[in-house]
Order: structure tokens, then C-alpha cells, then sequence
């Protein structure tokens, strides 16, 4: 609608400053005469805006203008307290702050948004840490952020998995990803995304050359490519399963990690794509038993018959009540 479009122009003057009217269009998704017409009827609405041509002209409001519109609709506010995981903030040094900055953004809601917004504060709740997982070992989150935020290279000491000696890189930084409860720093190191697991680095120090990042690249686009490449490398392996669908929820909540693409429902059964590593990790449904059945590939059945053979023969050896 225009009028949003227009309190959206607004608030991105008052943030921004100058802004290009081929910028404004993009992020707005409409023409550049479309901005035109919109400054105008601003201008005419009496909010002190101005255009200037030239290389570094732009659209901007005179200086000292001010106004206590905040344009929010009743969904943006109650998208603004459907809170995230205390601790996220809490790793960044920002749990107070995070604390403060809702109740100044509740105090300055329109009163009419405020029980909505109330209500979702207390009725919805982000968790993004995985079922029945042990926490990690501490990552100094706060020192990483505060390195990020430099804009400078970073020196890392780093231990890979399983090695026992660190090593030392030194990587432009795109920024921190929170995922399944877990903190990564994304960087380019010699001009390649990697990917550093926060837990794993023992010190991060900003260097005096500044960040170095490739032409136009942001952090969403550069996480996005390597959870991608990590995904498909990590579990090459894709069992077909169908589980039992009143064991569905079970079965979800304990494997729902290794589940890729959507769960297919219908009738007694429903069907799903598991993703592991290796065929030998299938045994990980044995569990279930027969309220998982591998559909394929045929080498994955074959090994869970295999892993349940050697059990029941096992036990059969050892006798009743007996142990090896």
C-alpha cells in the first residue's frame, strides 16, 4: 500500500540518511518514478524532504527533522517479541541490554499493540538447542563477536576435531551463525567461506589490516553455501525409512536431526529420508524396532539385519540372565 511504502521511505531517511531513489526502489520493489512521486507527496504532506541530483545526490530529509511515527502494524509488533533463546544474547554480551531494549520498545508501542505484543511475549518461545543433546563445552562467544564487529582480519587458534595440536589462520571475518545451538564464525580464509566452530577456537585477535571480503558477499548468502556443501558432504548417505505414525513424534524428536526434506503422512505409515555419514550408522533405528522399516538402499537393510543377527546371537550364546 502506498501509505506503508511512504512511512517506510520515511523511516529509512531518518536511519540512513541520503539515499539513492534507485536504492529506495529496490528495497521497496517499484520504479524509481515511483519514489519520485512518492518524495512529492511527502513534500506536500509537509515532511521536509529533498532531492539531490549528481553523482552523490540522493533523497534526504533536512537536518534536525524529527518524528515519533513509528509505523508499526499490530503484526510488526508482535513479531518483535517472539523472543529468541536467552542464552543467544546472553553469549553476546547482550542479555541485559536485550532485557532493557524490549521494555523501551514496549513503552514506545502505540497502546493499542501492546496487549498483543504482551501476549506473544508470554505465549511463544524460540529454543533452537536439539533434543536430547548434552551442551557443548563454553565458547567465548563475547571476544568473537567483539573481533567480528572490528572490521579488521582475525588471528584464530584453532583445534580441528579429534586433532590434538591447534592451528593458527588468519581470516576476514562475514560474521557469527547460531545454529542448533551452536556458535560458528563464517570467514574467508585466502579468499575461500570456511567455516569455524566457536567452541573449537582458543583465541581470536583483530589484526591491524582491514577485512578483506570478497566483492558483494554477505554473511546469509555465505553461510547459506557452506551449511550446503556441509550437508551434502557430511551425509552422502540417504536411507529411505517408513515409520510408524503413532510413533512419528518419537521418532522426530530422536531423529529428526538426520531427516532431510518434508516427512510424508498418510495412513498407518509415513515416510521419510534419513541422511548419515556412513551405512554402518543405520543401526541407529534399531531402536525403533519394528516400528522403522528401510525401504532402501538394499546395503542398508543389509547391515541392519546384519547388526541384528550378531545381537540375537550374541545373546542366544551367552544364555538367560547371562553377560560376556
Amino acid at each position: 500500500m502506498k501509505s506503508d511504502r511512504l512511512l517506510s521511505i520515511l523511516l529509512l531517511l531518518r536511519t540512513r540518511g541520503r539515499v539513492r531513489a534507485a536504492e529506495l526502489a529496490e528495497r521497496l520493489e517499484v520504479s524509481v518514478r515511483t519514489i519520485h512521486r512518492d518524495v512529492a507527496s511527502l513534500s506536500a504532506a509537509g515532511v521536509p524532504v529533498y532531492t539531490e541530483r549528481g553523482r552523490h545526490g540522493g533523497i534526504a530529509l533536512l537536518p534536525g527533522y524529527r518524528t515519533d511515527v513509528t509505523g508499526l502494524t499490530t503484526d510488526e509488533a508482535r513479531a518483535l517479541f517472539v523472543l529468541a533463546p536467552q542464552g543467544t544474547h546472553a553469549a553476546l554480551g547482550l542479555g541485559g541490554a536485550f532485557g532493557s531494549a524490549l521494555v523501551k520498545v514496549m513503552a514506545a508501542l502505540p497502546e493499542a499493540h501492546r496487549p498483543a505484543a504482551e501476549l506473544t511475549r508470554r505465549r511463544v518461545l524460540v529454543d533452537a538447542d536439539r533434543w536430547l543433546t548434552a551442551p557443548g563445552p563454553g565458547a567465548d562467544v563475547d571476544a568473537l563477536y567483539t573481533a567480528v564487529l572490528s572490521d579488521r582480519r582475525l588471528r584464530i587458534r584453532y583445534r580441528h576435531s579429534g586433532a590434538d595440536r591447534e592451528r593458527t589462520y588468519t581470516v576476514d571475518p562475514y560474521g557469527l551463525v547460531a545454529k542448533a545451538g551452536a556458535w560458528y564464525l563464517v570467514a574467508d580464509h585466502r579468499a575461500r567461506p570456511r567455516l569455524f566452530r566457536a567452541d573449537r577456537v582458543a583465541a581470536a585477535t583483530a589484526t591491524c589490516a582491514p577485512v578483506a571480503r570478497r566483492g558483494g558477499a554477505e554473511l546469509a548468502e555465505v553461510w547459506d553455501g557452506l551449511r550446503e556443501r556441509v550437508e551434502n558432504r557430511s551425509a552422502p548417505v540417504r536411507v529411505r525409512v517408513r515409520v510408524r505414525r503413532a510413533r512419528l513424534d518419537l521418532f522426530l524428536r530422536i531423529v529428526g536431526a538426520f531427516v532431510a526434506g518434508p516427512v510424508t503422512e498418510g495412513g498407518e505409515w509415513a515416510e521419510a529420508v534419513v541422511a548419515y555419514r556412513e551405512t554402518a550408522a543405520v543401526r541407529h533405528l534399531l531402536q525403533f524396532g519394528t516400528d522403522v522399516w528401510i525401504l532402501d538402499p538394499p546395503e542398508a537393510r543389509a547391515e541392519l539385519l546384519r547388526v541384528a543377527g550378531e545381537t540375537l546371537a550374541a545373546y542366544a550364546a551367552a544364555g538367560a540372565g547371562e553377560g560376556p
